[in-house]
Formats: C-alpha cells, sequence, structure tokens
C-alpha cells in the first residue's frame, strides 16, 4: 500500500484510489483529495509561467484526462523511485481505464522523459506514442517550431508561443494568421495574434462575440 493509501501492489495492476484529483496544481502534477501531490512519472510538460510554448494547452489536456473529482488509480512502478526530492508520489496515473500519462505524450501534450536514465514498464509504449505524435505533428510538436526531441531531458518546446507556416497545418478557419487546428482546443493566451479575421465554424472560439475578429 502506498503513501496515499492506493492499494497496489508494486507488480499488480493499479487498483481503485482512495482519493480523486481535487485540482491540478501544474501541468504534470495532481493533488488528490487527501493532499497527496503525484507527479506522473517518465513523462514531462511544459510549465505554465515558464514562457515554454504549449504550456496552458498542455495543462487543458490534463484537466480533460483527470477532471477534478473523477475516480483515479494511482500505479507504482518497481523500476523507478516511489518519491521524487519534493516529495511527490512518482505514479502513473489512471482515470477511466485509460493511462494518463500514456495519453498525454500521444497527443503530443507531454514529452517523454527518463529522468536519469531509468526506463519503466511503459517506456517502449511511451517512445512509440511520443514517435507517432511527433511524426503527425501533433500536439507541441506541430505548435512549437522549438521542440526538442530528447527522451534523457526535461521538456523543451522553445517560446514564446508562436504559430506559423513551418509549425504545421493552418487552420482555415483563420485567414491570415497560423492557427493549428484542433485538437487541443487554444485560447487566445496561446497564440500570438489579436484582433484576426475568424470565419465559421471557428473551431478555438476565438470569436466570442461572432464579430468576425478574433481575440481581439
Amino acid at each position: 500500500m502506498d503513501a496515499c493509501g492506493f492499494s497496489s501492489p508494486r507488480s499488480s495492476p493499479p487498483s481503485p484510489a482512495a482519493g480523486r484529483p481535487s485540482r491540478e496544481s501544474s501541468t504534470d502534477t495532481l493533488t488528490t483529495s487527501r493532499g497527496d501531490r503525484v507527479r506522473l512519472v517518465q513523462i514531462d510538460t511544459p510549465e505554465i509561467g515558464s514562457g515554454e510554448c504549449y504550456s496552458r494547452a498542455a495543462a487543458r489536456e490534463l484537466a480533460r484526462l483527470a477532471p477534478v473529482g473523477s475516480p483515479a488509480r494511482l500505479e507504482t512502478d518497481p523500476a523507478l523511485d516511489p518519491l521524487d526530492r519534493y516529495g511527490r508520489l512518482l505514479r502513473y496515473v489512471w482515470v477511466g481505464g485509460r493511462n494518463v500519462n500514456l495519453e498525454l505524450v500521444r497527443r503530443g501534450a507531454a514529452t517523454v522523459w527518463f529522468y536519469d536514465g531509468d526506463r519503466g514498464r511503459y517506456a517502449n509504449a511511451l517512445l512509440a506514442a511520443a514517435r507517432e505524435a511527433r511524426s503527425a505533428r501533433r500536439g507541441l510538436w506541430g505548435a512549437c517550431p522549438g521542440a526538442v526531441w530528447n527522451p534523457y531531458g526535461a521538456a523543451t518546446t522553445g517560446g514564446p508561443r508562436v504559430h506559423s507556416a513551418a509549425a504545421g497545418a493552418c487552420d482555415p478557419a483563420y485567414p491570415g494568421v497560423c492557427i493549428p487546428p484542433p485538437p487541443p482546443d487554444l485560447d487566445c493566451a496561446d497564440v500570438p495574434y489579436r484582433d484576426f479575421r475568424v470565419l465559421a465554424p471557428d473551431p478555438h472560439r476565438f470569436d466570442g462575440d461572432g464579430d468576425g475578429r478574433g481575440c481581439e
């Protein structure tokens, strides 16, 4: 049994959690309703406030995958440390039968990070998901020209947030600028443009007042 009361032997699948996500404290850390801070292991995301591209979008993806109050399970990995230097639990987080760590990488909202070179039980799956996301220019791989592929280093996406023709496909709803289509859903804080032309169907909902201009 681990420190937050999740009765899961390290060698077996994760069991139902005694706590639930209560808030997102960063783009790769959750706090349970019991007060335990859980760092999603073997991945890294650009942190909000760091100036790194895609930080807000990554936070929204985590909120979608692990909504506040949703039943969650934690899984330890015998190949990895159980705690980090900040006292956070190092875990795989499961919500609705889905590995949130892996899904963030698959969506391009996180990179793989084998801290100190340690590879856990899902290392191969994480690498395959990251390579596929990168090949498809999904998430940060399409939105951030400065994104760096390095599974042995922290997420580096460059800044400030930039969306250009070189960064990937441009959604035709926003002529005159280059903003990639969803997913994920972007908001005005994620793009460097202001007062630009918007056409229907406006998939990112930049034109809140319907006047044909976005992020005024």
